[in-house]
């Protein structure tokens, strides 16, 4: 995982010079800005902002103040001159997490940002924890693309809106929309699940609003549709995009009149659901090409979360791995499983078109064939020609460069392939080891034993 970034906003270059220094000293991943307007792009790498009060354009009180109706849970600490303190005091009403008066002790100021980068790690962590607590299960996604989905949903489930849940297959839109149940108010109401793809497109009517005896060929009797069963809940819409447009119409009705007619019967009923609908498609696109209705699309997407592609998480590889290695290691009644560095290298370093369900389907293959306690890369490089995933170009050999006979040996090219990543981290980091391992998801002093055995500079 990627440390956790100071972000610096100030217009003095030798205020940004001192700063980044003695932080990064202390071990912190510095980012600076000359003005508000530089840091805006940089806040979704930040977890703690330090800002100047008076700078040319944008002040550091409407920086506070864009931070704030962006992302109420990051710390903003407030640098001002003497004299101002009736301005930074308001600014801390306002939201500011502190404030500092210049000239200030660089001492001080570093450890009033650590404990700011505590409060905001605690109040992470009660997030996530509450919504396992809800959920019932754990929850894997430090990743800011995670953290922000995460903050997104917690606010939405308490609010009783139909929700469209966009991403791509394996991303984990059935979690969201579970997670969505589980936070709100209908929490102890039913959660039921239709999967529109599943479904015959003559069916689809019946199974979702129900029907009556002899309503079609096969009715033997009359059964309560899906949104009956939700009745008070919550009704999840896998797939939604695939429904016929003759059901979109019926469920355009629903969502807008709270009203269903089973086929085949004469009589409305008043139904109480929440929809939480999903999809990996383009629904604009499919409605401008006719395919779904532009109508019903709008009244789906009251509220629109997209769930990030793995891709886009990456820092979230190594703890997935873990976790699905100690659930796969528990179900298949093996020790305590573990990951070797350079397999967690090269998951990060492998492309994952299918996503977190990939990824998982991945260890629990390893898992299953495993060896001892310890899952190898050398397994999983091995496998890679069945189902596993390719890795990226920059570390896959072509067919061509396949090694001939009485080339070197697989421990030999598994070796080659971790020196190459951990120098490639090093580089990354400036040699930093200890960043280096985060971003390998080992121990500093595994990485600095990997150094020495390959012969690796670093500091």
């Amino acid at each position: 995982m990627i440390t956790p970034a100071v972000l610096l906003v100030d217009d003095e270059p030798g205020v940004l010079y001192t700063l980044r220094e003695v932080l990064s000293e202390r071990g912190h991943r510095v980012l600076t800005a000359a003005s508000g307007a530089a840091a805006l792009p940089q806040l979704d790498d930040a977890a703690v902002v330090v800002t100047d009060l008076q700078m040319p354009g944008m002040t550091g009180l409407e920086l506070i103040a864009a931070i704030t109706a962006r992302d109420p849970s990051l710390p903003v600490i407030l640098l001002t001159a003497h004299g101002s303190e009736k301005v930074a005091v308001a600014a801390v009403k306002a939201g500011a997490y502190d404030y500092l008066t210049k000239p200030f002790d660089i001492d001080e100021v570093a450890v009033v940002i650590e404990r700011a980068l505590e409060a905001r790690a605690l109040r992470v962590a009660n997030k996530t924890l509450a919504a396992e607590r809800a959920l019932g299960r754990r929850i894997i996604g430090d990743s800011r693309p995670m953290r922000r989905l995460l903050d997104a949903t917690a606010r939405v489930a308490s609010r009783d809106v139909t929700v469209l849940v966009r991403g791509e297959t394996g991303t984990g839109k059935e979690l969201v929309a579970h997670l969505l149940h589980a936070q709100s108010a209908r929490a102890s109401r039913p959660l039921v699940r239709f999967n529109c793809a599943a479904i015959p497109a003559d069916l689809a009517e019946a199974e979702l609003f129900g029907h009556v005896k002899g309503a079609f060929t096969g009715a033997v009797g009359a059964r309560r549709g899906f949104f009956a069963e939700a009745d008070g809940g919550t009704l999840v819409l896998d797939e939604v995009g695939e429904l016929p447009l003759a059901v979109q119409a019926k469920l355009l009705r629903a969502l807008q009149e709270g009203e269903i007619q089973p086929v085949g019967s004469g009589r409305v009923e008043k139904v109480d659901v929440r929809v939480v609908a999903s999809t990996n498609r383009d629904l604009v696109a499919e409605a401008k090409a006719g395919h779904f209705r532009e109508d019903l699309y709008y009244r789906l997407a009251v509220v629109e979360l997209i769930v990030p592609p793995l891709r886009d998480r990456l820092d979230d590889i190594p703890a997935l791995a873990a976790e699905f290695a100690r659930r796969y290691g528990d179900k298949f009644g093996l020790p305590a499983l573990t990951l070797e560095p350079a397999l967690v290298a090269a998951l990060g370093a492998a492309s994952w078109p299918g996503n977190v369900r990939q990824l998982e389907n991945t260890i629990a293959r390893l898992a299953a064939l495993a060896h001892d306690a310890t899952l190898t890369a050398a397994d999983f490089l091995e496998q890679r020609g069945h189902e596993a995933p390719a890795l990226a170009p920059a570390a896959a050999p072509s067919d061509d460069e396949l090694p001939a006979e009485g080339g070197p040996s697989l421990r030999e090219q598994v070796e080659a392939f971790e020196r190459g990543v951990i120098a490639r981290a090093l580089a990354a980091t400036g040699g930093n080891q200890s960043e280096a391992a985060r971003r390998l998801g080992t121990s500093r002093v595994t990485l600095i034993d990997k150094i020495k055995k390959y012969g690796l500079g670093g500091r």
